[in-house]
């Protein structure tokens, strides 16, 4: 099944991350995520402050409809959104769902 169809699932009870493999083969399914350390990350360019803003709102809302969220940091028409799953600290399937829904949002 394709990553962006799937749903996240709840980790807060912590769990196993993915092994370097997994995370591999799923990095394949979401051009322009680039893996770093324990995190995949991707930063997006906009004409300006306002469409970057549009593209935040719209990412809070798939992250709050996915009960998993991004770090986010903007710089005027930047945005760089950082994944990983906290309770295992490193990377499990919810982290590339989210980047996959992302990557769709932005009209990938």
């Amino acid at each position: 099944m394709e990553l962006d169809k799937k749903k996240c699932i709840p980790c807060e009870m912590g769990g196993e991350s993915l092994p370097q493999d997994q995370i591999e083969k799923n990095l394949e399914e979401v051009p322009n995520w680039k893996l770093s350390e324990k995190m995949i990350g991707r930063e997006f360019e906009f004409k300006d402050f306002k469409e970057a803003m549009t593209f935040v709102n719209n990412v809070a809302n798939l992250a709050e409809a996915e009960g998993h969220h991004p770090d986010i940091t903007i710089h005027w028409n930047k945005v760089k959104l950082d994944l990983w799953t906290h309770s295992v600290d490193g990377l499990t399937e919810n982290d590339f769902i989210v980047a996959s829904k992302i990557n769709k949002l932005n009209g990938e």
